[in-house]
């Protein structure tokens, strides 16, 4: 019965992580870039609902939708501003950018709120599932969370397939030149993909948040970090890898601290990736990519 609750957890961890390894493998796949401040979107979702709810009295509901609107504008807006003059740059210039672009969300979070880690009230109101003869107990915030990640996978899935914007992701992420040249506005979407991101970004905060309360400015790095070691997992640039690549992930990390070490645990992320790239550099679904030169 242990086990299974280990794997339940584990799975809730990951589904997180696959739900913040969408906005990275997404950004990847159609603006060919790595935005490594999208951890910190985590952490401004999470505060966002902390304002909201516990100093303002909102609805938690109320709460989460501001967030997303708040990361979506804020992810289109750090595309515009840190992003689109670099479109053409070498891919170090855009690396150190987004490095720069998470310390400031970092510090701007510390000069409003403080180091101080803030105690975050759960928005799931979902009582525990009790299981055989309450030996397995399921918490309201893991349900919530594996079930989000699911629908969430689901309507990106249909979003990018049947729709014209999904359509038009898929084009530029083949070829943003011959995409332009057929009338897709390749800003315009790379922009929308940001903004899907960060949106999602935003809700895997909450559930994070909810899950494990504890709130700083600095809440966000590490999940962001290893959400992109799911996406590279998964295959990044894949949206099924990342799905995947994120609940594998979560999985591992839950198990290895409990049959491992807790204080290995994250030592086994990283070592899963280096793993990974020596067996498959380009992840479980990602595919080989040859360059004509």
């Amino acid at each position: 019965m242990g086990f299974i609750s280990y794997l339940v957890n584990g799975i809730s961890l990951g589904s997180v992580y696959a739900i913040i390894a969408l906005g990275y493998t997404m950004v990847y796949g159609i603006a060919k870039m790595l935005n490594f401040a999208h951890g910190d979107v985590i952490m401004i979702g999470g505060f966002v609902v902390f304002t909201a709810v516990s100093g303002m009295g909102l609805p938690p509901i109320l709460g989460v939708l501001i967030s997303v609107a708040v990361c979506t504008v804020l992810g289109v807006v750090i595309e515009r501003i840190a992003y689109k003059p670099l479109r053409g740059a070498s891919k170090l210039a855009v690396l150190i950018t987004a490095i720069g672009v998470s310390y400031f969300l970092q510090n701007i979070a510390l000069l409003i709120y403080g180091s101080n880690t803030k105690s975050f009230t759960s928005v799931v109101s979902m009582e525990p599932l009790s299981l055989a003869d309450g030996a397995i107990i399921i918490s309201g915030e893991t349900i919530v969370t594996i079930l989000a990640c699911i629908v969430i996978m689901a309507v990106l899935t249909s979003f990018i397939k049947y729709s014209k914007s999904g359509r038009a992701m898929l084009a530029v992420s083949e070829d943003s030149g011959a995409a332009q040249l057929m009338g897709v506005n390749v800003n315009a979407t790379i922009a929308l993909t940001f903004a899907i991101g960060s949106a999602l970004a935003a809700i895997a905060g909450v559930l994070l948040c909810s899950a494990y309360p504890a709130l700083t400015p600095y809440t966000g790095a590490m999940p962001g970090i290893k959400a992109f070691v799911a996406a590279v997992f998964g295959g990044i640039g894949s949206i099924p890898g990342a799905f995947i690549g994120g609940i594998l992930l979560g999985v591992i990390e839950i198990l290895g601290k409990a049959y491992i070490s807790s204080q290995l645990a994250d030592a086994i992320v990283f070592a899963v990736l280096i793993i990974v790239l020596l067996v498959k550099p380009t992840g479980l679904l990602g595919r080989q990519i040859q360059e004509k030169v």
